[in-house]
């Protein structure tokens, strides 16, 4: 048994995952624009990570914009039965790479119908509509009018689920009111905690948390913190924070990323190390060191 299936599973709509997958944002070119340096590289990340057990795979055709989307298409098509890709719609690529918001209902239609061409698929498992408010922080303010426009996508069989990313509470609340939403995307780990209630109320109620940037927005201190505990189990930083999320909550569900394939078997190992409890109160730590008041800190 590989290390992905020890990582326990979890329903994403009707589908059941592994809760340790893959995210394909890392195979398009730098800044996540144009083609990779190496597409048989990144052709062979995607085969290995099937092999050893990948069942969920995140993407976007925004990604490049449509590199990531082909290069698994080339990579995987025709797909296993058990194999969830999940999709991110609601933004678009300017010409100098700039991220910008896509929420018309032509822009979202055309998105996945783009979606669809590029993957090969005539439905897409689930579509995650990406709040582009503020591109790098959930902010507030009514996501009715896109989300109406993707619940219509749906009715018409385009889309079996439907998700939502960089959203914040009120966002998924009101997107609850409107359709059924079957998983949230927002920016989590152990140093960034503030979706930890809402983690909690999604799982109450059976739905996943996708965290993406598993090492983003570190200090130098917090970094060194956990790269003690790493030396100390003999594991990288990712393996350690990427452990400590699947201890986090049984509705969470993890999409590393990488351009390598040695990268890759390492991320996915990281379901098969276990954290001992002194570790884990070391690793809660960083948290609360980072919401401390500035007077109190050292």
């Amino acid at each position: 048994m590989s290390a992905v299936h020890s990582s326990g599973t979890f329903a994403l709509g009707t589908r059941t995952v592994h809760r340790l997958g893959y995210g394909a944002m890392q195979l398009a070119g730098a800044g996540v624009f144009g083609p990779p340096k190496d597409p048989a590289a990144a052709l062979a990340v995607l085969r290995e990570a099937i092999a050893l057990g990948v069942d969920h795979i995140d993407t976007s055709d925004f990604y490049g914009p449509h590199v990531t989307n082909r290069l698994i298409r080339e990579a995987l098509h025709p797909y296993r039965g058990d194999l969830v890709i999940v999709t991110k719609i609601g933004a678009r690529r300017g010409d100098d790479a700039s991220w910008l918001p896509a929420y018309s209902t032509d822009e979202l239609t055309r998105a996945v119908h783009d979606n669809l061409r590029n993957l090969g698929l005539d439905l897409l498992d689930v579509v995650n509509l990406r709040i582009m408010f503020n591109p790098y922080t959930p902010t507030e303010g009514s996501i009715e009018a896109p989300l109406t426009a993707l619940a219509e996508l749906q009715r018409q069989g385009l889309v079996r689920h439907i998700g939502l990313s960089n959203v914040t509470p009120a966002q998924v609340a009101q997107g609850r009111r409107l359709c059924e939403i079957v998983c949230v995307q927002n920016h989590y780990n152990l140093a960034h905690r503030d979706d930890d209630a809402l983690i909690d109320a999604l799982g109450r109620d059976g739905i996943a948390y996708v965290p993406y940037f598993p090492l983003g927005g570190f200090t130098p201190l917090q970094s060194s913190t956990l790269s003690a505990v790493a030396a100390r189990l003999k594991a990288t930083p990712m393996q350690v924070a990427l452990a400590w999320l699947l201890r986090r909550a049984p509705n969470l569900l993890l999409i590393p990323g990488t351009s390598s394939v040695a990268h890759l078997r390492e991320n996915l190992a990281s379901a098969a190390l276990d954290l001992p409890d002194d570790a884990v109160t070391a690793l809660d730590e960083l948290a609360r060191a980072a919401a401390a008041p500035a007077a109190t800190r050292p």
